[in-house]
């Protein structure tokens, strides 16, 4: 009888331990996870706070972007944040929250002769890099394993097996256009972001790609819509930021935050971050200086037709701008912005 009674109860068992696995397995294969909220909190707390790579920019687990035009300064500041992460150190008013660690950066830009050129004094006195400063170059005798459609996806698998056998945890890409020409395209860029969304979260990782925008109307404020493919790679990153040109001098470039997750949107129009461009001895690198308007490092608006010259207008004053700071935007001496400000009625 209690053999029976044992028989019974084991067959209850395993129906049981199979109907749990059934349930898993349509749980891993249905296109929604379904929770309590609050058991996703409960999960959540056991999983650490991201970290800030570099300050309010870029956190730890982020697929994050950084757009600009060309010569702008991406790859200059990417080796600069490389470098921070790799010794551990905060640099630029933005801290770093984590310790030393190893850091991939796959430069598809400079040559090796022209990186050298960056940091060292004329090719001599070179500028010595942390140990966990890791450079790669994608391999030009590349032949691609019959696996792989595109590079893309061969990429995709060396980063995993890079997470996985040399436990990188955070890469740079420089930079986006290089792995598809045509990344502007929405397709294109979908299944780009969808890899590396992908990646971010499976390997708990965190990535920078670099990435150039169209020619852009320098007279207006940087947006999403300045990056090529904005609307599907914005969608897919989990945070971005830009560089621009400044109009006031050559050297002076400006950072601001387009979009954020982990954070308040801090560095905006009304606070963008003001930096210039040069060499300290052995290593090319941006220098904070302040915080500024953005409206105050746009190219001035002559040019324009009057239509678009009123609407800049109306816009300035509505910054608080007065009328000769409205007249050096727009091309116009204090005494037009008058006239103009009087037909307007403002």
């Amino acid at each position: 009888m209690n053999i029976k009674t044992d028989h019974l109860s084991g067959i209850r068992k395993s129906l049981k331990q199979n109907e749990e696995q059934l349930k898993k397995k349509a749980i891993k294969n249905d296109c929604l996870v379904l929770k309590g909220a609050n058991q996703w909190i409960e999960e959540a707390k056991s999983r650490p706070i991201p970290k800030k790579l570099f300050g309010d920019l870029w956190f730890e687990k982020e697929l994050c972007i950084l757009y600009a035009d060309t010569n702008v300064g991406k790859s200059i500041l990417a080796v600069q944040i490389a470098n921070s992460i790799s010794s551990g150190e905060s640099i630029l008013n933005m801290n770093n929250e984590v310790s030393k660690q190893k850091i991939l950066y796959i430069d598809c830009e400079l040559s090796d002769k022209q990186f050298e050129n960056r940091y060292s004094v004329d090719y001599k006195e070179h500028y010595t890099f942390d140990k966990n400063f890791i450079k790669a170059e994608i391999n030009s005798d590349l032949e691609m394993p019959k696996e792989y459609k595109t590079l893309e996806e061969y990429l995709s698998f060396t980063l995993e097996k890079y997470a996985k056998e040399d436990e990188y945890k955070i890469f740079i890409i420089d930079h986006l256009s290089y792995l598809n020409s045509e990344s502007e395209k929405a397709k294109y860029a979908l299944l780009l972001m969808q890899k590396l969304k992908s990646f971010t979260g499976n390997y708990n990782c965190s990535v920078l790609v670099l990435a150039h925008t169209p020619k852009r109307d320098e007279t207006k404020p940087i947006s999403k819509n300045d990056l090529a493919g904005s609307k599907v790679l914005m969608n897919f990153c989990d945070s971005s930021f830009a560089i621009g040109f400044s109009s006031t001098t050559a050297n002076y470039r400006y950072i601001k935050q387009i979009k954020q997750r982990n954070t308040e949107h801090i560095y905006h129009s009304d606070n963008i971050i003001l930096r210039d461009v040069n060499k300290s001895y052995n290593f090319l690198q941006f220098n904070f200086l302040n915080y500024d308007s953005e409206l105050n490092h746009l190219k001035t608006y002559s040019g324009l037709s009057k239509e678009d010259s009123d609407i800049q207008i109306i816009e300035l004053i509505e910054k608080g701008l007065n009328n000769i700071e409205i007249g050096s935007k727009v091309g116009l001496t204090e005494g037009g912005v008058r006239k103009r400000r009087k037909k307007l009625r403002l």
